[in-house]
């Protein structure tokens, strides 16, 4: 059941795929039909799921799930992946790789391979004040307050001196 991202309680889990570049506003368009109908159809063993969704920066597919209501299962989740690697096929992107990183260079959001990302903290490119995109937040609540963060505030800080 599609309900609005905004609308779900702090303590419902949240996905995060990170694109390794930004989407045009017409394939922005097509991705989020496709969500909607994928969400609308969500079920763990026949019942339905509580979820929204937020694409932000045009690169972040953000998916929430009220787990008050219905937990997703192995099988549900293995479903949202399976459809995440649809749109990556589709759209001839990478959202599933956990080994890249997105931060900010003012305005602009860059993405980097997790050695590359390390060496430029090495050579001093980015520092503990570069705002870097945590996406191994959990819930709503640990998304709006430590998914947009300075790399001193996330796990990106191991790489910093």
């Amino acid at each position: 059941m599609l309900v609005d991202f905004n609308t779900l309680p702090e303590e419902s889990r949240v996905w995060i795929y990170q694109c390794n570049r930004s989407f045009s506003d017409e394939e922005i368009k097509e991705i989020e039909s496709k969500i909607e109908i994928f969400i609308e159809n969500w079920t763990a063993h026949g019942s339905d799921l509580q979820a929204g969704y937020k694409i932000v920066y045009k690169r972040f597919i953000v998916i929430g799930l009220n787990q008050k209501q219905n937990i997703a299962t192995g099988c549900s989740i293995d479903a949202s992946v399976h459809f995440i690697q649809q749109l990556e096929k589709e759209y001839q992107v990478d959202l599933l790789d956990k080994m890249n990183v997105s931060y900010k260079q003012g305005d602009f959001i860059a993405y980097k391979t997790l050695t590359d990302f390390r060496k430029m903290a090495k050579d001093r490119a980015v520092s503990k004040n570069t705002i870097v995109f945590n996406n191994l937040v959990v819930n709503i609540a640990d998304f709006n307050e430590n998914w947009e963060v300075p790399a001193s505030d996330s796990w990106h800080s191991r790489f910093l001196n």
